[in-house]
């Protein structure tokens, strides 16, 4: 396939990516944990709250402290198109299956945001101070280890590890995201 120049985005525009890309975490955590009757995939949703939410606030605290006011721009339009079909295809999903949909969504995505931290976001920001807010969020996401026991599931237990690079090619969400990223 043809593939698509990088977005050239400005600070504002990357600081609107990563608080958009963590708040879809949140909303979609908080849908799954009502949800679940899996008590590990509701800690898992808890966590992704705790961490987002975290990550969103030290952003936010940032911005003000720059007088910088994040600007919506296409990639983060796209993240939350993608969030809603992301929602929309676990929202009828029940018991296992919701489990394992929101579960699979979770490593898909978090794979395709830790790629783009690394060869979008990061590289395009131009304020030291961001992309060491940046930096410190890649760096915590390839050390973090969740470990989910799914019995069900075609695996048995999901590990989700972020460390590394991806192949786009593994990404279950490539297709909403290759434009833009890859």
């Amino acid at each position: 396939y043809a593939q698509t120049a990088a977005p050239d985005l400005s600070d504002p525009e990357v600081a609107h990516v990563a608080v958009t890309a963590n708040s879809i975490d949140i909303d979609l955590a908080r849908f799954a944990q009502p949800r679940t009757h899996n008590a590990e995939v509701r800690k898992f949703a808890g966590t992704m709250i705790t961490d987002h939410s975290a990550v969103n606030q030290q952003a936010a605290a940032l911005a003000g402290r720059l007088g910088v006011t994040p600007k919506d721009n296409a990639v983060s339009q796209s993240l939350l198109k993608g969030a809603s079909e992301a929602r929309a295809a676990i929202t009828t999903l029940q018991g296992h299956a919701f489990d394992q949909g929101y579960i699979d969504r979770e490593v898909a995505y978090h794979r395709a945001v830790l790629d783009a931290l690394d060869g979008l976001l990061i590289p395009t920001t131009s304020n030291a101070e961001l992309k060491k807010l940046l930096v410190d969020v890649l760096e915590y996401a390839a050390d973090e280890e969740h470990a989910v026991e799914l019995p069900w599931h075609p695996v048995g237990e999901i590990e989700i590890l972020t460390p590394g690079r991806w192949e786009p090619a593994e990404l279950g969400i490539r297709d909403r995201v290759s434009n833009l990223f890859w």
